[in-house]
């Protein structure tokens, strides 16, 4: 499995989790921080044909699945998909399809250009819900998720993040996280915020994307084996049949 990162800080948070769940399953990672600085001064798109690229070159390295942990691009990565061959999955899609569960979602961030992103995707799985229980898309819920989930801004955290000071980070979202009010859930947008909910003294049910993303990407690349594997087999039948005939 390929993993897309804007941040080396990523890279051991994965690792650890394929480690300790996903035994025998092989990441390769590539990070390219430029993405998200990018993304963050010119919009998501800006970057669409940088995305598209890192996906094809981790395919063209023998990827059987790609997941991008980068939240402000991933409905970007999803957009290219279709072109891959491969599944592109992002990995905050699984957390925010838990809180599509509750009624009032909270969404923490460090960074303001990943809020619409997430509130957008948050909205999608609502949406999804909606259907899936009978009712018309859009129908008791905004398009974008808005009318249940409410955003917070973890103000300082993200200087903090950038210079490297990582305990006062994870306590600045800690800080932001524990500040939420009339919330079921809280969603912490980023990667990066995952460990700051061990921080957090609230009751509210605290989401974070590394281990569901990688869980669901894992169930991706098993998924691809197991039709490799039915093909080579449908294949090596329709061989031997033809070296039968021709007998």
């Amino acid at each position: 499995m390929a993993l897309l990162h804007t941040s080396p800080v990523h890279v051991p948070v994965f690792e650890a989790l394929c480690d300790r769940h996903h035994p025998g399953l092989r990441l390769r990672h590539t990070v390219d921080e430029e993405l998200l600085a990018r993304a963050r001064s010119h919009g998501p798109d800006a970057v669409a044909g940088a995305v598209r690229a890192a996906l094809a070159g981790a395919v063209a390295g023998g990827a059987d699945a790609v997941l991008c942990t980068c939240s402000t691009i991933g409905a970007v990565a999803e957009r290219c998909a279709a072109d891959m061959g491969v599944p592109v999955l992002r990995v905050d899609r699984p957390m925010a399809a838990a809180a599509a569960a509750h009624r009032r979602i909270a969404v923490v961030a460090a960074v303001e250009s990943t809020l619409g992103p997430t509130v957008a995707l948050i909205g999608e799985e609502l949406a999804r819900e909606e259907r899936e229980a009978g009712g018309r898309p859009g129908e008791h819920t905004a398009s974008d998720g808005s009318a249940r989930v409410r955003t917070h801004l973890a103000e300082g955290a993200w200087e903090r993040f950038e210079a490297g000071d990582h305990d006062g980070y994870l306590d600045a979202v800690a800080a932001a996280v524990d500040a939420v009010r009339d919330a079921d859930v809280i969603v912490l947008a980023q990667v990066s915020m995952a460990a700051a909910a061990a921080r957090a003294t609230t009751i509210v049910p605290v989401l974070s994307s590394p281990r569901p993303g990688l869980a669901a990407a894992a169930r991706a690349v098993e998924a691809v084996k197991a039709r490799d594997a039915v093909l080579k087999g449908q294949a090596a039948g329709g061989a031997a049949a033809q070296e039968s005939a021709a007998r």
